[in-house]
Protein backbone atom coordinates (compact mmCIF):
# COMPACT_ATOMS: atom_id res chain seq x y z
CA UNK A 1 0.00 0.00 0.00
CA UNK A 2 1.54 3.58 -1.08
CA UNK A 3 1.68 5.92 1.55
CA UNK A 4 0.62 9.51 0.72
CA UNK A 5 3.78 11.96 1.19
CA UNK A 6 3.97 14.09 4.28
CA UNK A 7 3.34 18.36 3.31
CA UNK A 8 6.45 19.55 3.99
CA UNK A 9 6.18 22.28 6.34
CA UNK A 10 7.60 26.01 4.77
CA UNK A 11 9.50 27.74 6.76
CA UNK A 12 7.97 31.04 7.06
CA UNK A 13 9.20 33.75 4.12
CA UNK A 14 10.60 37.62 5.62
CA UNK A 15 9.87 39.99 2.91
CA UNK A 16 11.12 43.58 2.73
CA UNK A 17 8.51 46.04 1.69
CA UNK A 18 7.51 49.49 0.81
CA UNK A 19 4.23 50.08 2.47
CA UNK A 20 2.00 52.61 0.23
CA UNK A 21 -1.34 52.89 1.55
CA UNK A 22 -3.81 52.41 4.56
CA UNK A 23 -7.06 50.06 4.63
CA UNK A 24 -10.35 49.70 5.89
CA UNK A 25 -9.52 47.80 9.39
CA UNK A 26 -6.41 49.60 9.91
CA UNK A 27 -3.56 48.49 8.01
CA UNK A 28 -0.92 49.83 6.01
CA UNK A 29 -0.54 47.64 2.90
CA UNK A 30 2.41 47.06 0.11
CA UNK A 31 2.69 44.50 -2.89
CA UNK A 32 5.58 41.98 -3.05
CA UNK A 33 5.66 39.57 -6.40
CA UNK A 34 2.64 41.36 -7.78
CA UNK A 35 0.33 40.44 -4.12
CA UNK A 36 -0.86 42.83 -2.01
CA UNK A 37 0.25 42.34 1.81
CA UNK A 38 -1.27 43.49 4.83
CA UNK A 39 0.83 44.77 7.70
CA UNK A 40 -0.56 45.71 10.90
CA UNK A 41 1.12 48.72 13.37
CA UNK A 42 2.55 50.01 9.98
CA UNK A 43 2.30 53.59 8.46
CA UNK A 44 2.08 54.20 4.67
CA UNK A 45 5.24 55.65 3.34
CA UNK A 46 7.24 53.24 5.90
CA UNK A 47 10.04 50.82 4.67
CA UNK A 48 9.58 47.35 6.53
CA UNK A 49 10.59 43.56 7.24
CA UNK A 50 7.59 41.58 7.73
CA UNK A 51 7.13 38.10 8.17
CA UNK A 52 4.20 36.59 5.98
CA UNK A 53 1.65 34.80 8.31
CA UNK A 54 -0.95 33.90 6.40
CA UNK A 55 -1.27 33.93 2.18
CA UNK A 56 -3.83 34.12 -0.63
CA UNK A 57 -4.13 33.59 -4.21
CA UNK A 58 -3.93 37.47 -4.59
CA UNK A 59 -3.23 38.79 -0.86
CA UNK A 60 -1.06 37.86 2.32
CA UNK A 61 -0.85 39.56 5.80
CA UNK A 62 1.62 40.06 7.66
CA UNK A 63 3.17 40.51 11.12
CA UNK A 64 5.71 43.72 11.70
CA UNK A 65 9.51 42.70 12.17
CA UNK A 66 11.44 45.67 11.66
CA UNK A 67 10.79 49.31 10.48
CA UNK A 68 13.90 50.01 8.35
CA UNK A 69 13.08 53.61 7.12
CA UNK A 70 10.27 54.96 9.80
CA UNK A 71 7.60 57.24 8.93
CA UNK A 72 7.90 60.82 10.46
CA UNK A 73 4.37 60.13 11.90
CA UNK A 74 5.37 57.19 13.70
CA UNK A 75 5.67 57.81 17.76
CA UNK A 76 6.08 55.65 20.89
CA UNK A 77 2.46 54.57 21.94
CA UNK A 78 1.34 55.32 25.74
CA UNK A 79 -0.53 52.24 26.48
CA UNK A 80 1.45 49.62 27.91
CA UNK A 81 -1.42 47.44 26.36
CA UNK A 82 -0.51 48.68 22.55
CA UNK A 83 0.97 46.18 19.94
CA UNK A 84 0.92 42.46 18.86
CA UNK A 85 -0.54 40.59 20.65
CA UNK A 86 -1.84 42.83 23.08
CA UNK A 87 -5.18 44.84 23.08
CA UNK A 88 -7.03 44.79 20.02
CA UNK A 89 -9.04 47.64 21.41
CA UNK A 90 -6.49 50.50 19.53
CA UNK A 91 -4.74 50.06 15.91
CA UNK A 92 -3.10 53.38 15.65
CA UNK A 93 -1.60 54.80 18.87
CA UNK A 94 1.93 54.64 17.08
CA UNK A 95 0.59 57.16 14.66
CA UNK A 96 0.50 61.22 15.25
CA UNK A 97 -2.65 62.18 16.04
CA UNK A 98 -3.20 64.58 12.70
CA UNK A 99 -2.06 61.77 10.25
CA UNK A 100 -4.28 59.54 11.69
CA UNK A 101 -6.86 62.08 10.85
CA UNK A 102 -5.37 62.28 7.44
CA UNK A 103 -5.34 58.62 6.84
CA UNK A 104 -9.47 58.44 7.78
CA UNK A 105 -9.85 60.68 5.26
CA UNK A 106 -8.16 58.33 2.67
CA UNK A 107 -9.41 55.49 3.63
CA UNK A 108 -13.49 57.22 3.75
CA UNK A 109 -12.55 58.12 0.13
CA UNK A 110 -11.27 54.81 -1.06
CA UNK A 111 -14.08 52.90 0.22
CA UNK A 112 -16.65 55.21 -2.08
CA UNK A 113 -14.59 55.06 -5.37
CA UNK A 114 -14.02 51.39 -5.24
CA UNK A 115 -16.87 49.88 -3.52
CA UNK A 116 -19.32 52.72 -3.98
CA UNK A 117 -18.59 53.58 -7.28
CA UNK A 118 -18.08 57.49 -6.74
CA UNK A 119 -15.97 58.91 -9.09
CA UNK A 120 -14.75 61.40 -7.16
CA UNK A 121 -16.24 61.41 -3.47
CA UNK A 122 -17.01 64.80 -2.28
CA UNK A 123 -15.28 63.99 0.98
CA UNK A 124 -14.14 66.64 3.47
CA UNK A 125 -10.77 66.69 5.83
CA UNK A 126 -12.01 64.82 8.51
CA UNK A 127 -13.10 66.87 12.19
CA UNK A 128 -11.37 66.32 15.36
CA UNK A 129 -13.65 66.59 18.18
CA UNK A 130 -12.61 67.01 22.17
CA UNK A 131 -9.83 64.89 23.14
CA UNK A 132 -7.50 62.22 21.28
CA UNK A 133 -7.11 60.08 24.82
CA UNK A 134 -10.06 59.52 27.62
CA UNK A 135 -13.04 60.04 25.24
CA UNK A 136 -15.18 57.27 25.62
CA UNK A 137 -18.19 57.36 27.92
CA UNK A 138 -18.96 53.79 27.35
CA UNK A 139 -16.43 51.05 27.69
CA UNK A 140 -17.26 46.91 27.79
CA UNK A 141 -14.92 44.58 30.26
CA UNK A 142 -14.98 40.75 29.55
CA UNK A 143 -14.24 38.82 32.77
CA UNK A 144 -10.89 36.89 32.10
CA UNK A 145 -10.08 32.76 33.48
CA UNK A 146 -8.41 34.38 36.54
CA UNK A 147 -11.52 36.97 37.48
CA UNK A 148 -9.93 40.26 36.57
CA UNK A 149 -11.22 42.46 34.05
CA UNK A 150 -9.73 42.87 30.95
CA UNK A 151 -10.13 43.14 26.59
CA UNK A 152 -9.96 41.02 23.48
CA UNK A 153 -6.89 40.49 22.39
CA UNK A 154 -6.50 42.13 18.65
CA UNK A 155 -8.40 38.92 16.19
CA UNK A 156 -9.16 36.59 18.81
CA UNK A 157 -11.96 36.19 22.21
CA UNK A 158 -8.70 35.78 24.50
CA UNK A 159 -9.02 38.38 27.17
CA UNK A 160 -6.13 40.66 27.92
CA UNK A 161 -6.82 41.72 32.09
CA UNK A 162 -5.75 45.97 32.02
CA UNK A 163 -5.65 47.87 35.25
CA UNK A 164 -6.92 50.95 33.00
CA UNK A 165 -7.58 51.84 29.40
CA UNK A 166 -6.95 55.38 28.26
CA UNK A 167 -9.69 55.82 26.29
CA UNK A 168 -11.79 56.08 29.33
CA UNK A 169 -13.40 59.31 30.40
CA UNK A 170 -12.09 59.89 33.57
CA UNK A 171 -15.60 59.64 35.20
CA UNK A 172 -15.19 55.72 34.17
CA UNK A 173 -11.64 55.90 35.22
CA UNK A 174 -12.59 56.23 38.86
CA UNK A 175 -15.13 53.47 39.00
CA UNK A 176 -13.06 50.97 36.91
CA UNK A 177 -10.07 51.53 39.78
CA UNK A 178 -12.85 50.85 42.91
CA UNK A 179 -14.32 48.26 41.09
CA UNK A 180 -14.09 44.58 43.24
CA UNK A 181 -15.17 41.57 41.22
CA UNK A 182 -15.03 37.89 42.38
CA UNK A 183 -18.82 36.84 41.37
CA UNK A 184 -19.35 34.09 39.76
CA UNK A 185 -21.52 33.51 36.37
CA UNK A 186 -20.52 36.90 36.02
CA UNK A 187 -19.51 38.06 31.96
CA UNK A 188 -19.19 41.39 31.28
CA UNK A 189 -18.87 44.55 33.24
CA UNK A 190 -20.27 47.48 31.31
CA UNK A 191 -19.47 51.07 32.46
CA UNK A 192 -20.95 54.15 31.15
CA UNK A 193 -21.71 57.90 32.18
CA UNK A 194 -22.92 61.54 31.21
CA UNK A 195 -19.91 63.13 30.15
CA UNK A 196 -22.55 66.71 30.75
CA UNK A 197 -24.11 65.45 33.77
CA UNK A 198 -21.63 63.28 35.81
CA UNK A 199 -23.79 60.30 36.05
CA UNK A 200 -22.19 57.30 36.30
CA UNK A 201 -23.75 53.81 35.71
CA UNK A 202 -22.08 49.84 36.34
CA UNK A 203 -23.89 46.98 34.33
CA UNK A 204 -22.85 43.76 35.33
CA UNK A 205 -24.00 40.62 32.66
CA UNK A 206 -24.16 37.46 34.15
CA UNK A 207 -26.09 33.72 33.54
CA UNK A 208 -26.58 33.40 37.08
CA UNK A 209 -30.30 34.47 37.82
CA UNK A 210 -30.17 34.81 41.56
CA UNK A 211 -28.92 38.62 42.18
CA UNK A 212 -25.06 39.43 44.22
CA UNK A 213 -24.64 40.77 47.24
CA UNK A 214 -23.22 44.44 46.50
CA UNK A 215 -21.73 47.49 48.27
CA UNK A 216 -20.95 50.27 46.37
CA UNK A 217 -18.70 53.63 47.78
CA UNK A 218 -18.83 56.19 45.29
CA UNK A 219 -22.20 57.66 43.35
CA UNK A 220 -22.55 55.44 40.80
CA UNK A 221 -25.86 53.28 39.48
CA UNK A 222 -25.63 49.39 39.46
CA UNK A 223 -27.77 47.63 37.14
CA UNK A 224 -28.08 43.52 36.84
CA UNK A 225 -29.21 42.17 33.45
CA UNK A 226 -29.42 38.18 32.99
CA UNK A 227 -30.63 36.41 30.48
CA UNK A 228 -34.31 36.83 29.17
CA UNK A 229 -35.32 39.30 32.17
CA UNK A 230 -35.56 42.56 32.52
CA UNK A 231 -32.64 45.31 33.74
CA UNK A 232 -32.64 44.77 37.83
CA UNK A 233 -31.62 47.80 39.25
CA UNK A 234 -29.01 46.52 42.05
CA UNK A 235 -28.36 50.16 42.89
CA UNK A 236 -29.61 53.89 42.46
CA UNK A 237 -31.73 54.27 38.83
CA UNK A 238 -31.79 52.11 35.57
CA UNK A 239 -30.40 55.28 33.82
CA UNK A 240 -27.91 57.88 33.63
CA UNK A 241 -28.90 61.57 32.23
CA UNK A 242 -26.56 63.14 29.13
CA UNK A 243 -26.69 66.77 27.79
CA UNK A 244 -25.91 67.05 24.43
CA UNK A 245 -26.54 71.03 23.13
CA UNK A 246 -29.53 72.73 24.90
CA UNK A 247 -31.09 68.98 25.79
CA UNK A 248 -30.74 66.30 28.48
CA UNK A 249 -31.34 62.81 27.59
CA UNK A 250 -32.39 60.01 29.35
CA UNK A 251 -30.53 56.93 28.40
CA UNK A 252 -31.33 53.28 29.99
CA UNK A 253 -29.20 50.44 30.73
CA UNK A 254 -29.90 48.74 27.42
CA UNK A 255 -30.34 51.60 25.66
CA UNK A 256 -27.47 52.81 22.66
CA UNK A 257 -26.09 56.16 22.68
CA UNK A 258 -22.48 57.39 20.70
CA UNK A 259 -19.36 56.74 22.76
CA UNK A 260 -18.25 60.21 22.37
CA UNK A 261 -20.34 63.08 24.06
CA UNK A 262 -18.03 65.09 22.19
CA UNK A 263 -18.66 63.59 18.95
CA UNK A 264 -22.74 63.49 19.55
CA UNK A 265 -22.68 67.03 19.76
CA UNK A 266 -21.06 67.38 16.59
CA UNK A 267 -23.30 65.24 14.80
CA UNK A 268 -25.90 67.39 16.24
CA UNK A 269 -24.87 70.52 14.48
CA UNK A 270 -23.96 68.46 11.04
CA UNK A 271 -27.39 66.79 10.99
CA UNK A 272 -29.44 70.11 11.27
CA UNK A 273 -26.52 72.10 8.81
CA UNK A 274 -26.94 69.62 6.15
CA UNK A 275 -31.15 69.19 6.33
CA UNK A 276 -31.27 72.72 6.99
CA UNK A 277 -34.70 72.38 7.59
CA UNK A 278 -37.55 75.43 7.05
CA UNK A 279 -39.72 74.77 10.41
CA UNK A 280 -42.94 72.79 8.53
CA UNK A 281 -41.16 69.63 7.05
CA UNK A 282 -41.92 66.19 8.24
CA UNK A 283 -38.66 64.75 9.67
CA UNK A 284 -38.00 60.49 9.86
CA UNK A 285 -35.63 59.46 12.34
CA UNK A 286 -34.57 56.38 11.31
CA UNK A 287 -32.48 54.34 14.23
CA UNK A 288 -33.71 56.99 16.30
CA UNK A 289 -32.14 55.70 19.58
CA UNK A 290 -33.05 57.40 22.51
CA UNK A 291 -33.88 60.45 20.22
CA UNK A 292 -30.59 62.35 19.88
CA UNK A 293 -31.20 63.92 16.19
CA UNK A 294 -35.01 63.95 16.00
CA UNK A 295 -35.62 65.42 19.34
CA UNK A 296 -32.86 67.90 18.99
CA UNK A 297 -34.29 68.89 15.87
CA UNK A 298 -37.63 68.81 16.55
CA UNK A 299 -38.13 72.26 17.40
CA UNK A 300 -36.94 73.44 13.42
CA UNK A 301 -39.45 71.25 12.03
CA UNK A 302 -43.50 70.30 11.79
CA UNK A 303 -43.45 66.73 12.27
CA UNK A 304 -40.54 64.11 13.74
CA UNK A 305 -41.31 59.75 13.11
CA UNK A 306 -39.14 58.20 14.75
CA UNK A 307 -38.49 54.72 14.79
CA UNK A 308 -35.95 51.91 16.35
CA UNK A 309 -36.63 48.67 16.86
CA UNK A 310 -35.21 49.07 20.40
CA UNK A 311 -37.92 48.91 23.68
CA UNK A 312 -35.77 50.29 26.36
CA UNK A 313 -34.17 53.42 23.08
CA UNK A 314 -38.34 54.02 22.73
CA UNK A 315 -39.24 54.09 26.31
CA UNK A 316 -36.48 56.41 26.99
CA UNK A 317 -37.14 58.64 23.71
CA UNK A 318 -41.09 59.10 25.06
CA UNK A 319 -40.19 59.89 27.91
CA UNK A 320 -37.07 62.41 26.76
CA UNK A 321 -39.68 64.13 23.98
CA UNK A 322 -41.84 64.27 27.23
CA UNK A 323 -39.91 66.12 29.30
CA UNK A 324 -38.27 68.34 26.29
CA UNK A 325 -41.97 69.52 26.02
CA UNK A 326 -42.63 68.31 22.08
CA UNK A 327 -45.94 68.14 20.76
CA UNK A 328 -44.76 67.48 17.31
CA UNK A 329 -42.99 63.91 17.95
CA UNK A 330 -44.55 60.46 16.81
CA UNK A 331 -42.95 57.09 17.63
CA UNK A 332 -43.00 53.77 16.30
CA UNK A 333 -41.22 50.72 17.56
CA UNK A 334 -39.46 47.92 15.70
CA UNK A 335 -37.78 47.05 12.46
CA UNK A 336 -36.98 50.32 10.45
CA UNK A 337 -38.12 48.55 6.96
CA UNK A 338 -41.46 47.01 8.44
CA UNK A 339 -42.53 50.32 10.09
CA UNK A 340 -42.51 52.25 7.05
CA UNK A 341 -44.27 50.20 5.32
CA UNK A 342 -47.44 51.37 6.64
CA UNK A 343 -46.38 54.46 6.89
CA UNK A 344 -48.23 56.47 3.46
CA UNK A 345 -47.83 60.57 4.69
CA UNK A 346 -45.33 62.33 2.28
CA UNK A 347 -42.63 63.09 4.70
CA UNK A 348 -39.23 65.65 2.99
CA UNK A 349 -36.57 65.52 4.92
CA UNK A 350 -34.96 62.19 7.01
CA UNK A 351 -32.05 60.93 8.72
CA UNK A 352 -30.71 57.81 9.71
CA UNK A 353 -28.04 56.28 11.65
CA UNK A 354 -27.84 52.52 11.09
CA UNK A 355 -25.80 50.05 12.83
CA UNK A 356 -22.50 49.04 11.55
CA UNK A 357 -24.24 46.56 9.22
CA UNK A 358 -25.67 49.61 7.23
CA UNK A 359 -29.43 50.44 6.17
CA UNK A 360 -30.18 47.91 3.24
CA UNK A 361 -32.44 48.76 -0.27
CA UNK A 362 -35.61 49.00 1.35
CA UNK A 363 -35.47 51.30 3.57
CA UNK A 364 -34.57 53.68 0.25
CA UNK A 365 -37.25 52.41 -1.55
CA UNK A 366 -39.68 53.48 0.83
CA UNK A 367 -37.66 56.97 1.52
CA UNK A 368 -38.05 57.38 -2.33
CA UNK A 369 -41.77 56.16 -1.64
CA UNK A 370 -42.24 58.74 0.82
CA UNK A 371 -40.72 61.19 -1.88
CA UNK A 372 -37.49 62.12 0.98
CA UNK A 373 -36.11 65.31 -0.64
CA UNK A 374 -32.97 65.31 1.22
CA UNK A 375 -31.57 63.10 3.76
CA UNK A 376 -28.75 62.65 6.09
CA UNK A 377 -26.76 59.40 6.80
CA UNK A 378 -24.60 59.37 10.09
CA UNK A 379 -22.44 56.24 9.15
CA UNK A 380 -19.58 54.64 11.51
CA UNK A 381 -18.36 52.16 8.80
CA UNK A 382 -17.15 53.62 5.68
CA UNK A 383 -18.02 50.19 3.88
CA UNK A 384 -20.87 49.70 4.61
CA UNK A 385 -21.91 53.26 3.89
CA UNK A 386 -20.20 52.51 0.09
CA UNK A 387 -22.44 49.41 -0.01
CA UNK A 388 -25.79 51.50 0.70
CA UNK A 389 -24.27 54.23 -1.91
CA UNK A 390 -25.55 51.87 -4.92
CA UNK A 391 -29.12 52.13 -3.27
CA UNK A 392 -29.39 55.51 -2.49
CA UNK A 393 -28.40 56.09 -6.65
CA UNK A 394 -30.49 53.44 -7.27
CA UNK A 395 -33.72 55.58 -6.11
CA UNK A 396 -31.96 58.88 -7.59
CA UNK A 397 -30.50 60.43 -4.73
CA UNK A 398 -27.02 62.13 -5.40
CA UNK A 399 -24.26 62.23 -2.84
CA UNK A 400 -23.36 66.63 -2.11
CA UNK A 401 -20.83 66.19 0.76
CA UNK A 402 -19.38 63.69 3.40
CA UNK A 403 -18.11 64.93 6.47
CA UNK A 404 -15.94 62.51 8.10
CA UNK A 405 -15.70 63.33 12.09
CA UNK A 406 -13.23 61.75 14.43
CA UNK A 407 -15.48 59.91 16.97
CA UNK A 408 -13.05 56.95 17.84
CA UNK A 409 -9.49 58.45 18.09
CA UNK A 410 -6.60 55.92 18.08
CA UNK A 411 -8.53 53.23 15.96
CA UNK A 412 -9.12 52.98 12.65
CA UNK A 413 -12.68 53.79 12.80
CA UNK A 414 -14.75 56.85 11.59
CA UNK A 415 -18.27 58.24 11.64
CA UNK A 416 -19.34 60.29 8.59
CA UNK A 417 -21.88 62.61 7.89
CA UNK A 418 -23.22 62.36 4.43
CA UNK A 419 -25.93 64.45 2.36
CA UNK A 420 -27.98 63.69 0.00
CA UNK A 421 -30.69 64.90 -2.48
CA UNK A 422 -32.85 63.62 -5.03
CA UNK A 423 -32.85 64.62 -8.62
CA UNK A 424 -29.83 66.46 -10.44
Amino acid sequence: MSKRPRRQNRPPREVELLLEGIAHGGEAFGRHEGKIIFVPYAIPGERVRVQIVREKARWARARLIDVLTPSPDRITPPCPYFGPDKCGGCQWQHIAYPRQLALKREVVVDQLRRLGHVADPPVREVLAVGEPFHYRNHMQFTVAPDGRLGLFRGGSDQVIPVDTCLLMHPLLEEVYTSLEVGWEGLRRVILRAGVNTGDRMVILETDAQEAPELEVDIPVSVVLHRPKKPPFPLAGLPFIREKVGERTFRISSGSFFQVNTWGAEMLVRLVREFLAPRGYETLLDLYSGVGLFGLSLAPDVGLVIGIDASESAMEDAAYNAQAFGLENVALHEGPVEEVLKVLWEPAELAVLDPPRSGAGREVFRHLRRLRVRRLVYVSCDPATLARDVQYLQEFGYQLRVVQPVDMFPQTYHVESVSLWEYGE
